[in-house]
């Protein structure tokens, strides 16, 4: 299979992460919106009577300094560049979100797999404690 061809399968929405966290979120009682255009960074989830949003990250594509990302070793001009545009976008967004109220969550996909996951119970218990506080935001990683 071609890279091309690769790259071209892998989903900007409904990815594994995220769906499990979708799913856990659900079975926890809390409904949300998904994927709003109107805002800055069109967040996977969204809890409009809360004005909170949550993004599920994967740590690759957004440049995570865990043990799940590695730079590739072809091509390096093109995915720094590519990976740091992407950083800045998330930066920009969630400064953008936060300026005008929302509250921010993040979910690593480390979070999720690899060592020091957290099971999908414990990631709907963080951010149902989170939605539930005043808190501006929170970040869910595994241990670096």
């Amino acid at each position: 299979m071609s890279r091309s061809e690769n790259m071209s399968r892998i989903r900007s929405k409904d990815t594994q992460p995220e769906m499990r966290v979708r799913r856990a979120l659900w079975a926890a009682g809390l409904r949300y919106r998904l994927h709003d255009k109107r805002l800055p960074g069109h967040p996977d989830l969204v809890f409009p009577g809360r004005r909170s949003v949550v993004f599920v990250h994967g740590c690759f594509w957004h440049g995570h300094g865990c043990h799940l990302f590695k730079w590739p070793s072809s091509r390096e001009e093109f995915w720094r560049a590519k990976i740091a545009g992407t950083i800045e976008r998330d930066r920009v967004a969630m400064e953008r979100l936060r300026a005008t109220g929302w509250r921010v969550a993040v979910v690593w996909e480390c979070a999720l797999k690899g060592r020091g996951h957290l099971s999908d119970e414990a990631v709907a218990a963080a951010l149902d404690d989170f939605l539930r506080s005043a808190e501006p935001q929170l970040v869910l990683s595994a241990p670096i």
